[in-house]
């Protein structure tokens, strides 16, 4: 008996041990796996980004309780993002801009406010049909189609650059059915008494705001922002290939907006709805100088210059953006709300 207890002591320690090296070889085997499974992301990420758009694009959605819905106004398929609950804010975006340039901005939003945002009849993700119109006169109409369809009685409306001149000339056309307006980033249409860089470039023939290459697309980008927020290399590129394939496209729309150069500016002080104006400090797209005209024009308006801010603050500052929508809006309404 002693013997066998002798002899069986080797064998479990040598058992042990071989257990001890199977589970060392499988844990090294998961580690491997792992570090390639994350190279492999890696190089698919890098090689074939279009993979990621969507993902990337539904998270940054779900992040700030938004989901996307569709609608038909004017013969076009009209892609819309809605969520939250509450008093209605609808979010209009710029020229050539869309949607999902609002999805930072509008996370504290959703949770007061029902936030919609729409690519406009013509952008994004929404149709763009020829031989239709896309100038403020047209998109005023088919603004007020979409809010008879999914909108209350009075909404608060908010727009960027093209975006609020066609929230200011919807409110001015239809005053019932707005509480108040926003121009998040300058508004297109007034005279600022000093050029813009912007401007410039257009008097020397050129369009700043359309891109054929990814190199003018990447120019196009340091004129909007001072501070560029961070993009998702799939995103950007993304975005880039957009705007390349639609430039041809894009010339037409932009022609026949500068057309009309100005066409918020004489009409502005008829707005009777509370107004905020946030407008970046280094804006290169409309001068900063124009808010002191905005202000001249309607002297009850909240006007606020952002510091270290471009075209588009609702991108490059969405926080401190939304903070001061959202501090706005409490003053407009009585209602105390407050971004975190």
């Amino acid at each position: 008996m002693d013997t066998e207890r002798i002899v069986s002591r080797p064998i479990a320690a040598e058992s042990s041990a071989s257990s001890d090296g199977r589970t060392v070889l499988t844990i090294r085997r998961i580690a491997w796996s792992a570090v390639a499974a994350v190279l492999l992301a890696v190089a698919f990420y890098r090689l074939v980004p279009e993979w990621f758009v969507t993902p990337l694009t539904a998270l940054n959605r779900s992040l700030s309780n938004l989901s996307e819905h569709a609608v038909t106004i004017d013969g076009h398929e009209v892609r819309y993002l809605e969520g939250g609950s509450g008093e209605t804010i609808v979010l209009l975006h710029g020229i050539f801009a869309e949607k999902d340039h609002w999805v930072e901005f509008a996370r504290p939003l959703t949770k007061h406010y029902r936030v919609i945002a729409p690519d406009l009849p013509g952008f994004g993700d929404s149709s763009r049909l020829d031989g239709h119109g896309y100038g403020y006169p047209e998109q005023v109409r088919r603004l007020h189609e979409f809010l008879q369809r999914l909108g209350p009685a009075r909404v608060h409306l908010a727009g960027n650059s093209m975006g609020g001149a066609i929230a200011a000339l919807y409110a001015i056309d239809h005053p019932q059915r707005v509480a108040s307006v926003a121009f998040i980033g300058a508004p297109h249409g007034i005279r600022s008494p000093e050029p813009s860089e912007m401007q410039r470039r257009i008097a020397a023939g050129e369009r700043p705001l359309i891109a054929r290459t990814h190199e003018e697309f990447e120019r196009m980008l340091d004129l909007v922002f001072v501070e560029r927020p961070f993009m998702p290399r799939p995103i950007l590129l993304d975005a880039s290939a957009k705007a390349v394939r639609s430039a041809d496209s894009n010339v037409r729309i932009w022609d026949a907006q500068l057309a009309d150069p100005y066409p918020l500016h004489d009409r502005l002080a008829a707005l009777k709805a509370r107004t905020l104006a946030l407008w970046g400090e280094q804006e290169l797209v409309f001068h900063v100088s124009g808010a002191r005209a905005l202000q001249a024009l309607l002297p009850a308006a909240d006007v606020q210059v952002m510091p270290r801010t471009g075209h588009l603050p609702m991108m490059e500052r969405p926080a401190e953006t939304a903070a001061r929508y959202l501090a706005f809006l409490g003053r407009a309404t009585g209602a105390a709300t407050a971004a975190p």
